[in-house]
């Protein structure tokens, strides 16, 4: 299990990590969301140890990093899939990993195998892909077979196969009573990955709980197609409604719920062939939660001539 006790780190004048306090546990894929810069990267370096916390503490089974025998029998990370030593080869990073951890040699031939570069072994990291480089990343975090795994955008550069294959590793990870904690940017993979959803925002805690808890209680839209979508789009501006078109004459109406739409189309004598209710999504509810956190944001408005 992975315990972040009031965690905060400072850069100089930046504080990248602002008392941060929750659990990560066993059995379960939590995913790990915030915008850019909002210290996912960082709150991970803590955690193995590359980064000391100005405050507060990361551990790891009730230990800091510093603290265990032997570092990847405990915990494996993938942070940075091109930090590698480009002359190296595949077999050769994760030999010098096996050695520095007393792991047997015949270990790095069964993750490379597991992870499907096994056929380019011999070949130097510094030709990889980025796809290729992550799937070496997680050979790397498997080599010591630890109960707790981190791993940070660990799509990046896969194709639809890889993506399905890393989705299925980590749902099996979970039933073996591992500690799986993934960062990811991508909404939608999170939302069919994870089984638990921590969101943080400009270095501090913003909510956690399951995709469903999540999008239960958030606001969504409501599809409606009808007869006269110009005069319902009217009708429905005129009660406070926020309407948008979508295809074939159909309408995405936020900040009325289906009854109020339905009952505004009959008492204006608008026929209406479809109403559907639409959830928000977990993208829609992240952009809701992290609004406020954006280091760099859109702009509606035009700025260039």
């Amino acid at each position: 299990m992975l315990k972040i006790d009031h965690l905060s780190k400072r850069y100089g004048a930046t504080l990248a990590v602002n008392d941060l306090d929750f659990e990560v546990k066993p059995g379960v894929v939590t995913g790990f969301l915030g915008p850019n810069g909002s210290g996912k990267s960082t709150t991970m370096r803590v955690i193995i140890g590359l980064d000391r916390p100005t405050s507060g503490r990361a551990t790891i089974n009730g230990q800091t990093y510093d603290q265990l025998k032997a570092p990847l029998r405990e915990v494996g990370a993938l942070l940075d899939a091109k930090a590698l030593d480009p002359s190296r080869s595949a077999r050769n990073h994760l030999r010098a990993l096996a050695l520095a951890n007393r792991i047997p040699f015949k270990r790095v031939d069964e993750v490379l195998e597991f992870v499907g570069v096994a056929s380019v072994a011999n070949k130097k990291v510094g030709g990889f892909s980025l796809g290729m480089s992550q799937r070496l990343g997680i050979a790397g975090a498997l080599l010591g077979d630890p109960g707790v795994l981190l791993f940070d955008e660990p799509v990046n550069g896969l194709d639809p196969e890889g993506i399905r294959w890393i989705r299925d590793f980590f749902r099996s990870l979970a039933k073996e009573g591992r500690t799986v904690f993934v960062s990811s940017h991508l909404m939608s993979e999170m939302a069919v990955s994870a089984d638990q959803i921590i969101v943080i925002g400009r270095g501090k805690f913003i909510t956690s709980g399951t995709v469903d808890d999540l999008t239960a209680n958030a606001a969504g839209t409501v599809l409606v197609r009808s007869s006269d979508p110009s005069r319902l789009t009217q009708v429905l501006n005129e009660a406070h409604g926020v309407v948008e078109p979508v295809n074939d004459a159909g309408l995405s109406v936020a900040g009325l719920t289906s009854d109020q739409v339905g009952e505004a189309a009959f008492a204006a004598g608008i026929v209406v062939h479809e109403l559907t209710p639409q959830r928000a999504s977990l993208e829609d509810v992240f952009m809701d939660l992290t609004a406020d956190s954006l280091e760099y944001g859109h702009r509606s408005e035009a700025v260039l001539p």
